[in-house]
């Protein structure tokens, strides 16, 4: 038992970092949610900004949108020129997508300025995908509304999940212990 200890040491390692990080950072995220009302920034602050920063974006690519609250649910309405698209709800914001990228840069931690630096420059970039994400996605249902279940469900998780991984593997090759411990 001891043997197969060390020889997957690194391993349980990760694994164990990973999974304290990640329920320590979704705790976290959890408690935001519970005490955030919604009373100046609706459904939550990270919410609402993202909807507002996606409804300027697709007013700069000349779109007339707007975003209003939605009556029913706690989510942002998109609308363009009259008619209603989408919807941003909290999963939208990008946060839950960040703790998980987050937490597997921590796992594979190289110096910690460098482990800083690459999480901030990741997450600031995967926060812009996506709103650009949601712009794409909101211009997409504007003009082919047939499309809706392959924009929403292949294409544009692709996008998203698809950089978190490539920031991974950049991760893993470029900066992280494994890197500096096997190169």
């Amino acid at each position: 038992m001891n043997t197969l200890f060390i020889k997957y040491k690194l391993v349980i390692k990760f694994i164990l970092t990973f999974l304290l990080v990640y329920i320590a950072l979704s705790v976290v995220y959890k408690f935001y949610l519970q005490f955030s009302d919604g009373s100046k920034f609706y459904p939550d602050y990270l919410t609402h900004v993202v909807a507002k920063q996606s409804e300027a974006l697709l007013n700069a690519f000349g779109y007339n949108a707007q975003v209003v609250p939605h009556p029913n649910e706690p989510s942002m309405k998109i609308v363009v020129n009259h008619v209603y698209i989408a919807r941003i709800i909290e999963g939208c914001n990008a946060v839950s997508v960040i703790i998980l990228f987050v937490s597997f840069i921590v796992a594979f931690a190289a110096k910690f300025k460098t482990t800083f630096f690459y999480i901030l420059a990741g997450s600031v970039l995967i926060y812009t995908v996506n709103l650009l994400r949601i712009v794409l996605l909101t211009a997409g249902l504007y003009h082919y509304p047939n499309q809706k279940d392959i924009f929403h469900t292949v294409i544009f998780p692709a996008i998203i999940y698809g950089l978190v991984f490539l920031l991974w593997v950049f991760w893993v090759n470029r900066f992280s212990k494994l890197k500096t411990n096997n190169g």
